[in-house]
């Protein structure tokens, strides 16, 4: 049976690039919203030499997941699966549904992958250096097992704590924060609980990247590169290769942590560059 890899938000940007550091006897399934972007990443990928299907999926929508994972299992053993699905403050959206499709939509990525995945196999989850960014007296971290147990309440208690920020788009960037805080929390929890099934779960967190979604972001964000090592943005490529290493199977014994690939901007801002 064919091993089959996965990589949600794989239309473009990093995902697109993790798909081509990916083993060429794996089949990969790239899935997003928009067909047109996964069927141009498809034809990318056939054009290397990837055996390379898309599939439309919204992962905010538990039933869309499930309809991604049985197009999957149709067509092998799911082996990894790279959930790189998010938006960020500068798209268009509220706080609510940054939280939806960054927070829920790992959950149910998560728990729908894991029902199906053998011994072996590996989640990675993306999250942001956003999430290191928040003091941790702020971060409602007490909340966030809700998201298993009781959605709305869940992203009602955060969308609540985002408000206090002031401005529409700062708003929004405090809800991003907490979604990809919450991103790593999940990741963590999963890890220990798939551990006994023999899935290994670990997040990554990107620092500013030359992505579409990055270069918006770039405007507000783009105070992180002074902070930097080297002063720049990441390139997705090197995100890529980032995210298929970590999500390697030999990497086994990588889980429960999060890997900060932030061209040090997180360090340099908190102690190496610290105004």
């Amino acid at each position: 049976m064919a091993n089959v890899c996965v990589i949600t938000g794989g239309g473009s940007g990093m995902g697109l690039e993790a798909a081509k550091f990916m083993a060429k006897d794996k089949i990969i399934v790239i899935s997003g919203r928009t067909l047109s972007k996964l069927e141009n990443g498809v034809n990318e990928l056939k054009s290397l030499g990837f055996n390379a299907y898309a599939k439309t999926c919204d992962t905010s929508s538990r039933e869309s997941v499930k309809e991604l994972v049985e197009f999957c299992l149709s067509l092998g053993e799911i082996k990894n699966v790279i959930n790189c699905a998010g938006v960020s403050p500068a798209m268009k959206g509220t706080p609510e549904g940054i939280l939806k499709i960054n927070a829920l939509g790992t959950v149910y990525v998560n728990q729908e992958f894991s029902k199906v995945m053998n011994p072996g196999s590996v989640i990675v989850d993306v999250s942001s250096n956003s999430a290191y960014i928040l003091p941790s007296f702020i971060i409602p971290k007490k909340a966030y097992a809700l998201a298993e147990t009781n959605e709305e309440l869940f992203v009602k208690k955060l969308v609540k704590r985002a408000s206090i920020a002031k401005g529409e788009y700062q708003q929004k960037g405090f809800a991003y924060s907490l979604s990809k805080n919450f991103v790593i929390w999940y990741a963590k929890k999963c890890a220990f609980e798939y551990g006994k099934k023999g899935i290994r779960v670990v997040s990554l967190s990107p620092g500013l990247i030359a992505t579409d979604m990055g270069n918006l972001e770039k405007e507000d964000g783009g105070m992180l590169i002074p902070f930097s090592a080297e002063e720049r943005m990441g390139k997705p490529e090197e995100l890529g290769y980032a995210l298929a290493t970590v999500a390697d199977e030999r990497n086994g014994y990588l889980a429960g942590v999060d890997v900060l690939v932030d061209g040090g901007s997180t360090n340099g801002m908190n102690e190496f560059k610290k105004k």
